[in-house]
């Protein structure tokens, strides 16, 4: 195996760092075009993203360079060159990898030219690496979350190499942006502001996978939004692991409240989203910000993970239940049309089905918009794996069951409330079970389809919400 071990040793200078890229792309830009010879088409390419938002706004950047080296764009496995970019938060996420690099290979072996890589979360542990080296020989590149701007660079090695390709960095100060980009939708789009994440809860793998926490400068932060509002965008979503930590390590130190305030000073810019924001860090600034905002959309991502104090502690999050409460409490008297969700775990170790009753007291009290709940998954090598007390698959199914209940039915109330009332939608796409009507999206993040022409994708309109159908309406154009 071809194995390419490179730690950084001093910090490069980004705009050099893209002149580099940039000569790596023309190199493989010839590698495509002689491909293309061969096959006697253009060569076909599929980015398939697993994980989060910051995963989907990497796999773009992917998607860009792909395209820009001359490969055609499309969402079939059968393509010349197929990436996995993957998720490694739970053990079900490797599963979905490993289960499908079986098809790719039965592919590959009916396609002599066909090309396969991993990149992101999960290539960080060793142990995955390990696996794919004795078991997935067939792929051709691997590479990590810390070095996916040297993506041009690592598919010219791909090109000129016979073996596979490993390219893993532990952890990196370098943050390289200026590469091209295809973008989903042409009318928003994500922004990382910043990388990484330094809480360490005890059943998280992110900081060892994501590495320490390093922000964006707001100057660069700004040229880029810019640009994008220049090309159409009219909302956007800031993306961090924790964005109320943002600005910490930078020269001169800048809240995420002030990088807000700048932000929305930007002219044609509309709605202005984030994600996420650890409760432990949300600060009094935000909320007024937030409150006084024109831009900001009314939805708070405010993940609790546990409503028992207990388990919060052996979670290392760094909040009592009752100092959560408190919180959101405050959120909704400064801000009565915020839309809150949450993330939880069922299943700790050690939890029991008293502090899942204390879970479903914040979830009554707080009253979610939405909540995505999970099963704990043991993560290898976080201190939650090591945890005496796993608790057995039956006791969390049902701590899960009755904990699912309540959360929708709380979400269903909520998203009740708004019928009758005549709210702005950013129209997103053709609905996918009735082209008759489109989908939009609320300030607040509720969904709603009406009818409409598809030349209104990518407007903001006033809709009537007509009938709530549990976590969507139906609505007319008002």
């Amino acid at each position: 195996m071809n194995q390419i071990n490179q730690q950084i040793t001093e910090k490069i200078n980004g705009a050099e760092e893209t002149k580099r890229q940039i000569f790596f792309m023309n190199k493989a830009k010839d590698y495509v075009e002689t491909l293309a010879g061969k096959l006697g088409r253009k060569p076909t390419c599929c980015v398939t993203t697993f994980g989060c938002q910051m995963n989907a706004r990497d796999s773009e950047k992917l998607a860009g360079i792909l395209e820009k080296v001359g490969y055609e764009l499309t969402e079939n496995e059968e393509a010349d060159f197929v990436i996995y970019n993957t998720c490694t938060v739970r053990d079900n996420a490797n599963q979905r990898v490993y289960g499908r690099l079986g098809h790719l290979n039965s592919l590959k072996k009916k396609n002599p030219h066909k090309r396969i890589a991993l990149c992101g979360c999960m290539m960080q542990e060793p142990s995955v690496i390990e696996k794919i080296k004795q078991s997935y020989r067939f792929v051709d590149l691997i590479f990590g979350t810390h070095n996916i701007y040297k993506f041009a660079e690592l598919l010219t090695i791909m090109f000129e190499s016979d073996n596979m390709v490993i390219d893993i960095w532990q952890d990196t100060d370098e943050i390289v942006e200026d590469l091209p980009v295809e973008r989903k939708y042409p009318f928003k789009s994500g922004i990382n502001i910043m990388f990484g994440c330094n809480n360490f809860c005890s059943y998280c793998i992110v900081p060892y996978v994501r590495g320490r926490e390093r922000s964006r400068s707001p100057k660069d932060i700004i040229q880029e939004i810019e640009a994008l509002v220049a090309d159409g965008v009219v909302e956007i979503m800031l993306l961090g692991q924790n964005v109320n930590s943002y600005g910490k390590n930078l020269e001169e130190p800048m809240t995420f409240a002030q990088l807000l305030k700048e932000v929305e000073k930007i002219e044609g810019l509309q709605r202005i989203r984030f994600m996420t924001s650890h409760p432990k860090d949300l600060s009094d600034e935000l909320i007024q910000v937030m409150k006084e905002s024109k831009k900001i959309c009314r939805h708070l991502h405010l993940p609790l993970q546990s409503g028992s104090t207990k388990i919060l502690t052996q979670m290392n999050r760094r909040y009592t239940k009752e100092q959560y409460l408190a919180l959101a409490e405050k959120i909704r008297k400064e801000i009565p049309d915020i839309a809150l969700t949450t993330d939880i775990i069922v299943g700790f170790p050690g939890e029991t089905p008293e502090d899942v009753d204390e879970t479903i007291d914040v979830v009554k009290k707080v009253k979610y918009d939405n909540a995505f709940t999970f099963i704990y998954s043991k993560r290898t090598g976080t201190p939650a794996a090591a945890m005496e007390n796993q608790v057995p698959e039956e006791v969390v199914k049902e701590g899960f069951d009755r904990l699912l209940k309540v959360v929708q039915d709380t979400a269903r109330e909520r998203v009740a409330l708004l019928q009758g009332q005549t709210l702005d939608a950013l129209v997103e796409e053709v609905n996918e079970q009735d082209s008759s009507l489109l989908t939009g999206r609320l300030s607040n993040n509720t969904i709603v389809h009406f009818k409409g022409g598809k030349e209104l994708i990518g407007t903001i309109v006033p809709v009537y919400l007509k009938e709530c159908h549990g976590f969507y309406y139906l609505g007319e154009r008002a």
